[in-house]
C-alpha cells in the first residue's frame, strides 16, 4: 500500500491549486489530510473530482479551523472520529480506520501557539492520545501519520539552537510527547531508513523559508514496531507544493 499524509492548509485552498490533480499523479491507496479548515460537507463537496476515493472528513466544530479527512481507494471496515474524550474532541483532529491488517491513524496535534499559551494543554493532549494509541495497538497494529507539530530532534529543523525552549514545536516538552509514543513501541519510519537525511516537511510563509529550506521536519508516518519489516520506503515529497508543508508518504506490504 502507499499511504500519503499531507497538511494541506485549507483543502478548498489545496484544491484550487491543482490537488486533486497531483493526488491522481501520485497513485496513492490512502491520502490523510490535516488542516482541511471546512465542515464536513465542504470537504466531500470540494473533492467531487477526486474520482476512485471514499471520503471520510472529521470537521471541528468551529468553522474554518483545524480538521482532518482520509480519502481511500479501499473501503475501510470501520471509521471513526475523535478518541472519546470531549476536553479534545472538538477539534476534528483524529480520525481512525481500520483496514484488516492494521488501525490507520491521522492526527492533526495541537499547536502550543505563540507564547506557548497552549503548551500545558499540549502535554494533556499527548498523554491522552498515547492513551488512545495504545488501546488501538491491544487490537492490532497501529500505523500513526500526520502533523505532530514537534521536530524530534536537532537534525529535523534548521535552527535547532534559537528555537529550543522558546518556539512552538521544539519545547523538550513537546520532544518527551514523541520520546513517549517512540518508547511505547511506535517506529519513525523516515528516520529508521534515513538516519542522517536533513529534509522538511514545514516552512514558513515568512521571509523566503521554502526557498531556503529554513524549515522543520513535523509531519511524520510512525507504525508499529511490529510492522518493521513490512516497510517499503518512506519520504518525504519537498517538490509537492500547494501548502506550507508538503505531502510525506509511507509505502508498506499489510493485509
Amino acid at each position: 500500500m502507499k499511504l500519503l499524509s499531507w497538511n494541506v492548509n485549507g483543502i478548498r485552498a489545496a484544491v484550487g491549486k491543482g490537488f486533486v490533480d497531483k493526488i491522481h499523479a501520485m497513485q496513492c491507496d490512502v491520502v490523510c489530510l490535516q488542516e482541511t479548515k471546512a465542515q464536513d460537507d465542504q470537504v466531500v463537496a470540494t473533492l467531487e473530482d477526486l474520482e476512485g476515493y471514499y471520503v471520510f472528513s472529521n470537521s471541528a466544530n468551529r468553522k474554518g479551523y483545524s480538521g482532518t479527512a482520509i480519502l481511500t481507494t479501499l473501503e475501510p471496515l470501520t471509521v471513526t472520529n475523535d478518541i472519546g474524550i470531549d476536553q479534545h474532541d472538538e477539534e476534528g483532529r483524529v480520525i481512525c480506520a481500520e483496514f484488516p491488517g492494521f488501525f490507520l491513524v491521522t492526527v492533526y496535534t495541537p499547536n502550543s501557539g505563540n507564547g506557548l499559551r497552549r503548551l500545558e494543554y499540549r502535554q494533556i493532549w499527548d498523554r491522552d492520545f498515547l492513551a488512545y494509541l495504545q488501546s488501538l495497538k491491544k487490537h492490532k497494529p497501529v500505523i500513526l501519520c500526520g502533523d505532530l507539530n514537534v521536530a524530534h530532534r536537532d537534525i529535523d529543523l534548521a535552527r535547532p539552537k534559537p528555537n529550543y525552549n522558546k518556539t512552538a514545536g521544539y519545547t523538550q516538552q513537546e520532544i518527551d510527547g514523541l520520546d513517549n509514543i517512540v518508547s511505547a513501541g511506535f517506529l519513525d519510519t523516515f528516520r529508521y531508513l534515513h538516519p542522517n537525511s536533513i529534509k522538511y516537511s514545514w516552512w514558513s510563509f515568512r521571509a523566503g523559508a521554502r526557498a531556503k529550506n529554513i524549515g522543520w521536519r513535523i509531519d511524520y508516518f510512525l507504525c508499529s514496531e511490529s510492522l518493521t519489516k513490512n516497510i517499503k520506503s518512506a519520504d518525504i515529497l519537498n517538490e509537492v507544493e500547494g501548502s506550507d508543508h508538503c505531502p510525506v508518504m509511507l509505502e508498506i506490504n499489510v493485509s
